[in-house]
């Protein structure tokens, strides 16, 4: 059956109540944003229904929701942000205290709040990763060594962001998921509450449940995404409707970017089991 192709947002939303939208990949690269994309949200919140930002970065909102001003998203693109940070906030209150990080500073405020210290490896009872030291020079065998080590003393490995690569401009750039997925690689324990795993939508659900005033099924819920791991998986695996926009971090795989090709990019999708119930090159 051929993909549903759209040529605008309004198209398909009708049907809907709330709108789960992805934000790296879909409204901006980490470079700049596409304000087509953020114009559709607009439309989607004058249109009455509740619009949630739902993203994999490792820091809790109010980082994000200024990130997304300096690359200029109004504030009237959202109803409300919902991070993988955000509840991954919860992982570490439940799972230790004394924490060995491993990210930039600038994921810092990840801690704000928290009951936690932050320490060296050998001190340490659960580690925190939410991302690459470097990420502009460094790779997952960087750490190879240094997993390994973390594996031996048997600590809970702790995932602020599931992403395995995202856009930054016109490369990629690993992410946290990385090295969880080396970690995890290695018979480690790794807790993860981002997308694609069911803490992160719950949270959204929520948030949009506040904003309508009024209860909603999940078959009233578009989600919005490129990640096929975390995007389109997390969908699924929590039931929601799934509009697929093909010119995020796979387009490569299915010709070139801005331009794919309908059957490579049929047989991507039907290669991770997918359904959305449409495409779009880029949201608008």
């Amino acid at each position: 059956m051929a993909i549903r192709v759209l040529d605008k947002l309004a198209d398909i939303t009708d049907a809907y109540d709330a709108v789960f939208c992805d934000v790296w990949g879909v409204l901006h690269n980490g470079v700049r944003s596409w304000p087509a994309a953020w114009k559709a949200l607009v439309a989607e919140r004058e249109a009455g229904r509740a619009v949630v930002l739902i993203t994999n970065a490792p820091r809790p909102k109010g980082p994000v929701t200024e990130q997304l001003a300096s690359l200029g998203v109004p504030d009237e693109a959202y109803d409300d942000v919902v991070t993988s940070g955000d509840v991954t906030r919860a992982l570490i209150a439940q799972n230790a205290r004394m924490i060995f990080h491993i990210g930039p500073d600038r994921d810092m405020s990840l801690y704000d709040g928290l009951d936690v210290e932050l320490v060296e490896e050998r001190e340490a009872s659960a580690v925190v990763c939410t991302g690459l030291f470097d990420d502009d020079t460094e790779t997952p065998e960087d750490y190879r060594e240094m997993l390994q080590g973390l594996r031996a003393r048997n600590l809970p490995f702790i995932c602020a962001n599931p992403d395995i690569v995202v856009e930054r401009g016109d490369r990629l750039v690993y992410c946290a998921g990385a090295l969880a997925q080396e970690f995890g690689f290695l018979g480690g324990r790794t807790l993860i509450a981002g997308k694609p795993h069911a803490p992160i939508y719950d949270e959204a659900m929520e948030r949009a449940t506040a904003v309508l005033g009024r209860d909603f099924a999940r078959d009233r819920v578009l989600a919005i995404g490129d990640g096929m791991t975390t995007d389109v998986k997390g969908a699924m695996d929590y039931g929601l409707d799934l509009l697929f926009i093909s010119d995020g971090i796979h387009a490569r795989e299915y010709g070139v970017p801005g331009n794919p090709d309908p059957q490579r990019l049929a047989d991507h999708l039907d290669g991770f089991g997918a359904q959305p119930v449409a495409t779009m090159t880029k949201l608008g």
